[in-house]
């Protein structure tokens, strides 16, 4: 009876971990340590299943093809990276963008008597959930996303940039949705809903390696940058490296938004922590007008103490 090509998962030497956990972080940061070994080997399986490709080696000289090689790497870089989010995830902090960043920015923009939009840039925005999301809530709170933003959203996966664009959802990217707003802002239609043309067109979508200083360089200033749950896939040195990036591209007053799992600590002394109605954030300093945040301190304390507990 005639079946199918099986082709085993292969287990890696040492070696061939080490060789592959050092290609993925040399070209996009994500590190993948002994305890997640596992995880690297299943889904470098899983691309090598797409090409019928039955041998680690055989792979690897794929990898190495100069005519081959970055069209095979940016594939294995769409399989290797995780891509949990939906829409008004960690709600808190956006509105903390929403109500209290944004309308600051564009007051003091109106009071230096330059206007203009708000420069916002999700850095690892996967399938595009954030971007629209911050879209959403700034017109619910009667601003014009048009007007008063210019909204930038990137990620290293061509796969989730492409769905980015498209704007098509299913029911788990709206587990903390109310239905009245996905009635407003989607379209349903066979059990998908496409986001609207009104919110769509307000986004920006470049595919974005955070390590390609040269191309995140044509990105402008910008004033606030959004990189939530994205750096707990990197290594101390990659953080250091990334975050120096964003600290270079933030206008002075701007404002990083990590995840609320993520911290600063021990990555840079060059932001600092501001603690506004709806949640912590951390700004870039102006030179000459920085004001001492009474809760600077205390909070600094308080999450050092927590990561050291869980260390513990």
């Amino acid at each position: 009876m005639a079946g199918s090509l099986s082709i085993e998962e292969p287990v890696m030497k040492d070696r061939e971990f080490r060789w592959f956990a050092d290609l993925v972080r040399s070209h996009c940061g994500i590190s993948f340590a002994q305890e997640t070994r596992f995880l690297l080997e299943r889904r470098v399986a899983r691309r090598m299943r797409e090409l019928s490709i039955t041998s680690l080696s055989a792979y690897q000289y794929e990898l190495r093809n100069e005519s081959r090689r970055d069209g095979e790497l940016a594939a294995l870089i769409d399989e290797i990276t995780t891509n949990e989010t939906y829409f008004f995830r960690e709600r808190s902090q956006l509105r903390a963008l929403v109500g209290e960043i944004l309308p600051e920015a564009l007051v003091a923009r109106r009071e230096r008597g330059g206007g203009g939009p708000v420069s916002i840039w999700s850095a690892g925005c996967s399938s595009g959930e954030e971007p629209y999301s911050i879209v959403i809530l700034a017109r619910e709170a009667e601003l014009d996303p048009a007007r008063d933003l210019r909204m930038y959203a990137s990620d290293i996966s061509r796969k989730m940039m492409k769905r980015a664009r498209a704007g098509v959802y299913r029911e788990t990217s709206f587990r903390e949705t109310e239905p009245a707003l996905r009635a407003k802002y989607f379209e349903e239609k066979d059990g998908a809903w496409t986001v609207s043309d009104a919110v769509k067109k307000c986004v920006d979508f470049i595919h974005l390696n955070l390590l390609d200083r040269s191309r995140i360089a044509l990105l402008g200033a910008m004033d606030v940058i959004l990189c939530r749950n994205v750096m707990i896939y990197f290594d101390a040195e990659t953080k250091r490296e990334v975050i120096a990036t964003f600290e270079h591209k933030l206008r002075g007053g701007g404002h990083l938004l990590l995840g609320h799992s993520e911290s600063l600590i021990n990555v840079t002394s060059g932001l600092e922590l501001r603690h506004l109605r709806n949640d912590l954030v951390y700004r870039k300093p102006v030179p000459g007008l920085q004001r001492p945040d009474p809760w600077h301190v205390a909070a600094l304390r308080a999450i050092g103490d927590a990561e050291r507990s869980d260390e513990r």
